[in-house]
């Protein structure tokens, strides 16, 4: 089977196609926009190209692959919203429209829970929760109109699948873990509201093998096919004991200070409006909306579908993980 991974050289994506290369009946490419070294020594080539430009999904596509796992996306609480749209709304069209064309049978997309969180605290869900009215980040809403054309575009012949993979951590973390140390280091954290809310995290080896068992089990008449799936750990955390675990490992001072979660939306508001106003692009606000009620509300999730459809259970557990990434060397990785 050759399959296509799009961002194969990032972090989730990496461990994708380390998953894969464990079949040898699996012929695996990268398509990304920069060519990556430690692929190469994978012996996974790269066909370099722009999600957001047909001619160069319908030249990758032309290539000849049975399935497609496509992971890339543009991630963050901050910017143009036109750069989001454009990369994870409109790449995602061209590379389901290609990919029908030229009769490839599986699309695996990489989702997020971020589609289905409004306002209000989620305790437990599972997949029939609706889509919110109003998206609070161009990611979440992007992320949203791509997994519905996702959703939308299977049929007989074309059969397509969305994973919601949750806070992903793990060694080689280069987002989510090294943004927490430094900001501990820097005296930035606050706890906002009662510090009780609980969340799913996943790590991304467990995130990773999902993703193949759901290639592995997409198959006509199917129950993947056309359906989202929540992806998570054992358990919920709760957040800031989380938090502060991590901080613990990384020899900083846990987060002890904190805010009323109202007065961090409000605050969010304001910074927004202030940034928009001016029209800063970058760096992010120091708080946004968004921001303020993912740290205080509880999101986490059922994973009995992702269970009884495909068999995903995590093969690591939160503590073991966290040893795996702090372990030796590999704490330098997201310092």
């Amino acid at each position: 089977m050759r399959i296509l991974v799009t961002g194969g050289g990032g972090f989730l994506g990496t461990h994708v196609v380390k998953e894969l290369l464990k079949n040898p009946r699996y012929i695996v490419t990268n398509f990304s926009r920069h060519n990556y070294p430690h692929l190469e020594d994978l012996g996974v080539p790269t066909f370099k190209g722009d999600l957001t430009k047909r001619e160069d999904v319908k030249r990758v596509i032309s290539q000849g692959f049975d399935a497609i796992i496509h992971v890339a996306a543009k991630a963050g609480v901050w910017g143009p919203y036109e750069e989001y749209y454009s990369i994870n709304f409109l790449g995602t069209k061209n590379l389901l429209e290609e990919a029908r064309n030229s009769g490839i049978k599986k699309f695996i997309y990489t989702s997020s829970p971020s589609v289905v969180f409004g306002k209000d605290d989620i305790n437990g869900a599972d997949e029939s929760i609706p889509y919110p009215d109003k998206h609070l980040t161009a990611y979440a809403e992007t992320k949203c109109l791509a997994e519905k054309l996702v959703l939308e575009s299977h049929d007989g012949d074309f059969l397509t699948v969305a994973l919601r993979p949750h806070l992903i951590w793990g060694p080689g973390d280069p987002h989510l873990f090294p943004r927490l140390i430094q900001k501990g280091r820097e005296g930035k954290l606050r706890i906002i509201g009662d510090g009780e809310n609980l969340v799913d995290i996943i790590y991304v080896e467990n995130a990773a093998k999902a993703h193949v068992q759901a290639l592995e089990h997409l198959e006509r008449g199917s129950k993947l096919t056309g359906k989202a799936y929540f992806l998570g750990q054992e358990k919920p955390v709760k957040l800031w004991d989380f938090v502060n675990t991590v901080l613990g490992f990384a020899k900083v001072e846990p987060v002890m200070n904190s805010m009323d979660a109202s007065t961090a939306y409000r605050l969010g508001w304001i910074f927004e409006f202030f940034f928009r106003i001016f029209g800063i692009k970058k760096p992010e606000p120091p708080l946004t909306r968004f921001v303020a009620l993912n740290l205080s509300k509880s999101h986490y999730f059922s994973h009995k579908r992702a269970e009884n459809d495909f068999g995903y259970r995590p093969e690591v557990s939160i503590e073991e993980g966290l040893k795996r990434t702090f372990e030796g060397k590999k704490i330098k990785e997201i310092q």
